[in-house]
């Protein structure tokens, strides 16, 4: 709260007539406001509105609250009459009120009223002779161009472990007043790691979920630390452009990838492990291309498994919006909701149709790679980008240069030894005795398959001898095989302009 309050004094002092702030967490803006301007001489009144109260005016006391809330001053208010409607309250603003600081909640629906935006730009033009601040709030804002210049914008402050801490030694110390001094049952161990999940919410989540914990069964437990990792899923779930991936794999679900495994052990302490990393750099990511159905995406889930980090998916089908400017903001709330639940991965499936602009002449593509690009260079937080695709001469060059990303992989068609283990894997996963096969023959038979292409093979096999009422074996799997025609044959051209590409580009896996 203090560098919230100070930074937002700082806004109130620099004269900007209308301040902005993005945010889900209303009741914050609020707390700061009366923490920065109730009572305070310098800025004149503190004003709130709402389209169900109207206009109220803080009009007594600046005492100091020592609950829970943080709120340095707490003000008893008295409403202004006739007031509900926005034009009214601007109204009043322009024609009654000298100075002041006048907060303004969801007033974003309004300002498409021509009325409206004109009142509040000749209320912020005449700030230098009446020094009314108006504070817009909402979860979403885009400014009219009219008035953009005469904005400032503010954005609330993430609590740190410290402040988390703090917060939930006020409420465990609340309780115990409430409870005639009980004890809480807990351990540091679960504590630490109940500070550490809850990293990356805003303080009003932090409170909520500390209360839970606390008044559910007046213990902080293991359980409580797996409910503030679902509580932070479904936040990141709301807006459907990000999805939580439950079925992280292992690698050893995986056949290959010895390079990539090497790469990644290498790596997990500085991204997991530590706080840290002195003057090492925390991995920021890396991209999978190959040929299709040889286990890039299988390979994407595995990562987030071996390192045992939530897993993220972000779906670019879900952030293009129609409206100019919206694709963009979808794209910062889903990677600010990524930064949440860091440490994670962040996996990006295709990422070439997203980022070359096909059949889109508004831009859309180029703004909202402008967008995933910079954060991707001044990201500071932990999250691990895997990237996937199938044609990386879509790709554009700014998206594959070294900086934005640690490193380029190969998948290749899998090679003998490794196209004998997906067969043994996929037919022991289906509870067949792996020593029945002839591995040899099959693996003969299954030259240029991909992974994808040699377990539909056993599936098929298996219905096969299904239908002939025996158990599968060599010659059903060997059928099958010579009656498919994999990618390797259909696509011959296009792979083999890829591998050429890759060769002296990328690192195989």
């Amino acid at each position: 709260m203090p560098r919230d309050k100070e930074n937002f004094l700082h806004l109130l002092r620099s004269s900007f007539p209308i301040i902005v702030v993005e945010t889900h967490d209303e009741q914050r803006v609020t707390q700061i406001l009366q923490a920065s301007a109730s009572g305070n001489v310098e800025f004149g009144p503190l004003y709130t509105w709402s389209a169900i109260k109207g206009l109220e005016s803080s009009i007594g006391r600046a005492t100091r609250e020592w609950r829970l809330e943080d709120m340095e001053g707490t003000a008893d208010t008295e409403p202004v009459k006739d007031t509900s409607s926005p034009e009214e309250a601007l109204r009043y603003i322009k024609e009654t009120i000298r100075s002041g600081v006048v907060l303004l909640p969801d007033f974003h629906a309004y300002l498409t009223n021509p009325s409206v935006l004109r009142m509040v730009k000749e209320i912020a033009q005449d700030h230098n002779v009446n020094p009314v601040t108006l504070v817009l709030v909402s979860h979403a804002f885009d400014v009219p161009p009219e008035i953009e210049r005469l904005c400032a914008h503010f954005e609330i402050s993430i609590p740190d472990e410290k402040r988390i801490r703090k917060l939930l030694a006020d409420e465990v110390q609340l309780w115990r007043m409430r409870q005639e001094n009980k004890k809480i049952q807990a351990d540091m161990k679960t504590i630490d790691l109940l500070v550490r999940n809850m990293t990356g919410l805003t303080e009003s989540d932090v409170r909520r979920l500390i209360k839970g914990a606390i008044y559910d069964d007046q213990a902080i437990t293991h359980s409580d630390v797996e409910g503030v990792m679902q509580a932070k899923y479904r936040m990141i779930s709301r807006g459907g452009a990000l999805q939580f991936e439950y079925d992280t794999a292992s690698f050893t679900d995986i056949a290959g990838f010895t390079s990539l495994k090497s790469w990644l052990d290498m790596r997990k302490p500085f991204f997991v492990a530590a706080d840290d990393t002195g003057d090492i750099d925390v991995p920021k990511g890396m991209l999978l291309v190959g040929v299709q159905g040889c286990g890039k995406s299988l390979a994407a889930k595995a990562v987030a498994g071996a390192w045992g980090v939530p897993l993220l998916r972000m779906d670019f089908a879900a952030l293009f919006n129609k409206y100019i400017g919206e694709s963009e903001r979808n794209v910062r709330e889903a990677l600010k909701s990524a930064e949440v639940l860091a440490p994670c991965v962040l996996w990006i499936d295709e990422i070439e149709k997203a980022v070359t602009g096909q059949n889109d002449d508004t831009g859309t593509s180029s703004r909202l790679l402008g967008t995933l690009l910079t954060w991707m260079a001044e990201k500071k937080s932990r999250v691990f980008i895997v990237a996937t695709s199938n044609d990386i001469e879509k790709l554009p060059p700014e998206m594959v240069r070294k900086g934005r990303l640690d490193e380029i992989f190969f998948v290749d068609l899998p090679d003998a030894n490794t196209r004998s283990a997906i067969f043994r894997l996929h037919i022991e996963k289906r509870g067949l005795n792996a020593e029945d096969f002839d591995y040899a023959a099959l693996v003969a038979a299954a030259e240029g398959f991909s992974g994808a292409e040699i377990e539909q093979a056993v599936v098929s096999a298996i219905y096969r001898a299904h239908a002939e009422k025996g158990t599968m074996a060599d010659e059903h799997l060997l059928t099958e095989l010579a009656a498919t025609r994999p990618l390797s044959v259909v696509r011959g051209e296009a792979i083999a302009a890829l591998k050429s590409w890759a060769q002296d580009r990328t690192v195989s896996v």
